[in-house]
């Protein structure tokens, strides 16, 4: 008779409190061995905290973990370690200028009898590399690496150490299509390695494509653990939402990654004949004062949302802020409904209807001690409807404060929190309500739904299909390249700075605009 073995990891009953928020209320997972098991859940929902708890980064109020059968108390990283788990976290753990074996054996047992002696890591490292398809230089510099490459360094430091169960936390950000896959292909050949994998991730299509079982979680509970064959992409999201999303919803869908992007008409297009954003030979430093944006043109008619998509570092921040004013431009000309921009004031920009909402929320799109009030006045302080006799009227902005902390479902005591106390979601949600209220005739939108639920994302989108109607020119620039393709009525691959290939709606191909990205494809213009 055989003894059947126990799950690679169970998680009876966890409850985490940070102060009065209950994040994980009782939750239970089971993680069988040699399985891809998805964490599935809109943001918000509590997969992250679960997985910090498993790894050691938060302790719970109480439930109980067990690995291999036998119940475990992880109270830091290094328990964890210890234990054989392993997490990769969105954010890399990194040291820029080391190598990719230094980085590896950090913190590890090196022995060498004069020096530090590398080379049995090297050869581990190689022999990891070899075995999971996780193609990496052991001898490259870290910080000269893409991001796809930089992830699978963080994975082999996983393996290096040993783990048996490995946490993935969102790892398809930012990576193009081709990274996905080879991903993909990596933890398939990890399972049938012996090892468990938790993939964390709100992308349906995703989970369906390389998981075995799913765990869906909301509001800080798991509510249904699925074997991949029982489901498909309309139950899952059901489950995720806490309902029927009909058609109707498919927008939400094309979101979380449930569908393609082709099946899924998010606006009737509202494009007009004129151009509303004009952009010549745009040339535009970063911080260091090295040339990142080398000549860029772009014209966006009015009603018109053009997406940029582009591995993260290539531009797209210097080039968003370029066309909202907020950095000098070194080179060429921005035309936004006819008047020419480029050497005018931020202020100018504003009052000529120019709204960004930036790519860091916290550092870019909010004075944090300030109330919600002032953060929904700032750069509007100017305009009639928020003046009376020559100063600010404060009654009219608190008012319009509570009308929008209403309309876009910001969860707070009042238009006096100040924005710091907000959650990331929230914080983003002020933000769109500041910018969609200028009804702008120009409108950039960087990462515009990440940190959002789903009804939230819905109404984003549902504001960006108001301000198109009304002839507002968008440029959308977004990590996830499912959005940028379901939104855009022309997609444009930025690489170094450049226009890397261009399609119009309806004949994109994910994977060629990931080559483009990447500088492996012909440009496409």
């Amino acid at each position: 008779m055989t003894t059947q073995q126990p799950p690679r990891l169970e998680m009876r009953r966890v409850v985490k409190t940070f102060g009065p928020v209950v994040a994980l209320d009782s939750v239970d997972l089971v993680v069988a061995r040699n399985e891809v098991h998805g964490l599935l859940g809109g943001n918000g929902a509590g997969k992250t905290t679960l997985m910090n708890v498993l790894y050691g980064l938060y302790r719970p109020n109480s439930g109980e973990v067990l690995l291999d059968g036998e119940p475990v108390t992880v109270g830091s990283p290094r328990d964890a370690i210890d234990a054989g788990v392993g997490m990769v976290h969105q954010t890399f753990l990194q040291v820029d200028n080391y190598t990719v074996t230094e980085n590896i054996v950090l913190g590890t047992d090196v022995s060498g009898a004069l020096r530090l002696d590398l080379d049995e890591a090297r050869k581990r490292i190689r022999e990891l590399s070899t075995r999971f398809g996780l193609s990496v230089d052991p001898d490259a510099v870290v910080e000269d690496l893409p991001v796809g490459v930089r992830q699978r360094v963080e994975i082999l430091k996983a393996l290096y150490r040993g783990a048996r169960l490995l946490i993935l936390d969102e790892p398809t950000t930012n990576l193009t299509p081709q990274e996905v896959d080879d991903l993909f292909g990596s933890m398939r050949a990890m399972v049938d390695d012996g090892m468990s994998v938790v993939l964390i991730t709100h992308k349906i299509r995703e989970t369906l494509g390389v998981c075995d079982r799913m765990t869906v979680m909301r509001d800080g509970r798991s509510v249904e653990t699925i074997e991949r064959s029982d489901t498909d992409a309309d139950h899952l999201a059901d489950v995720m939402v806490g309902g029927t999303t009909g058609p109707g919803e498919l927008i939400d869908a094309a979101a979380l990654g449930a569908v393609d992007a082709e099946e899924v008409e998010v606006t009737v297009s509202s494009v007009r004949d004129a151009v509303g954003v004009s952009v010549q030979g745009l040339v535009v430093n970063n911080d260091q004062g090295h040339e990142l944006v080398p000549g860029f043109d772009l014209e966006i008619r009015e009603g018109e949302i053009v997406g940029i998509a582009g591995v993260a570092g290539n531009g797209q921040v210097e080039l968003a802020e370029a066309l909202a004013g907020v950095r000098a431009v070194r080179a060429g000309s921005v035309e936004v409904g006819g008047r020419s921009m480029c050497g005018r004031p931020a202020s100018a920009w504003l009052d000529h209807g120019v709204a960004y909402v930036p790519e860091d929320r916290h550092r870019d799109g909010i004075l944090p001690t300030a109330s919600i009030t002032e953060n929904l006045v700032l750069g509007s302080q100017r305009s009639p409807g928020v003046r009376r006799h020559g100063l600010l009227d404060w009654g009219a902005a608190k008012q319009r404060a509570v009308e929008a902390i209403e309309q876009f479902s910001i969860r707070a005591n009042g238009p006096a929190t100040p924005a710091g106390d907000l959650s990331g979601g929230n914080i983003q949600r002020v933000i769109l309500a500041r910018a969609f209220a200028r009804r702008p005739r120009m409108l950039i939108l960087h990462n515009p739904t990440r940190g959002l639920d789903l009804g939230s994302t819905r109404f984003v989108y549902d504001q960006v299909r108001v301000a198109t109607d009304a002839g507002c020119a968008i440029l959308l620039l977004s990590e996830d390249l499912d959005e940028v393709i379901a939104m855009s009525d022309r997609v444009i691959a930025l690489f170094k700075g450049s226009r890397a290939g261009e399609w119009q709606k309806g004949t994109v191909d994910a994977y060629e605009v990931g080559r483009s990205m990447t500088g492996l494809g012909e440009a496409r213009v």
